[in-house]
């Protein structure tokens, strides 16, 4: 679906070429030669450790598997076709962002989230009314892939760090950084065409602390640790 949107407003080869390159960048991965691979510093995909990411590895792992429980909590409690929700766990913090149909709906997400095993915060950004459509939701994910290749060359904002969710032209930033680190991401994401919004949902740090990241990291056979504070 997203490949035939493309090419009806590209016109020509060079136009789906750069369309494809969107959309890689949006998944993580490049195409090189008509081979994906994954892209070096990319977000997690799929389950995997990114060693950028300054998360201790632990924490990653358990982040995806909470994504996994609120998403079956959300399912058992809230009929498919009443919601379309994007759940984004970072340190234990959960984000809820998207639709559903009722204010009863929103709350009963957000009760279902906050019960999950080792669920420590749930931001609620569901907006009550029609799911998006498919077109509206092929745009955000051509829109996050936008937002995160300008990330990716920013200046003052670490590679691999900065976690994206794009929801009806709204983008939500998560990550461990410092303060000038969180501003330099979100002002990269506001110039973006096409972001209505930028949400900031850091967990902040101090320049020292992110500095004795960095050097755990770099001390690490794996480029990442297993042990540390979340």
């Amino acid at each position: 679906m997203a490949t035939r949107r493309l090419w009806r407003r590209g016109g020509n080869s060079m136009k789906r070429t750069i369309g494809w390159v969107v959309v890689a960048a949006g998944l993580g991965v490049a195409m090189l030669d008509g081979c994906v691979v994954p892209l070096v510093g990319a977000a997690a995909v799929g389950g995997t450790v990114v060693a950028t990411d300054r998360r201790p590895v632990g924490i990653q792992v358990e982040d995806k598997a909470i994504e996994s429980r609120v998403n079956a909590a959300l399912i058992d409690k809230i009929p498919k076709t009443a919601m379309n929700i994007n759940v984004t766990s970072y340190n234990r913090k959960v984000l809820l962002a998207g639709q559903v149909r009722t204010a009863e709906m929103r709350a009963l997400a957000e009760q279902a989230a906050a019960k999950v095993e080792n669920v420590r915060q749930v931001v609620n950004e569901l907006t009550v009314g029609e799911t998006a459509s498919l077109g509206d939701r092929t745009d955000d994910t051509l829109l996050a892939g936008k937002v995160k290749t300008a990330l990716l060359g920013a200046e003052g904002v670490p590679t691999g760090v900065v976690t994206t969710t794009v929801e009806q032209g709204v983008v939500y930033l998560m990550g461990k950084v410092s303060p000038s680190e969180g501003e330099a991401a979100a002002k990269t994401a506001s110039r973006v065409s096409g972001v209505r919004r930028v949400v900031k949902l850091f967990d902040l740090i101090s320049d020292q602390e992110v500095a004795a990241i960095k050097k755990s990291q770099e001390a690490s056979p794996s480029g990442a640790k297993n042990e540390g504070r979340p």
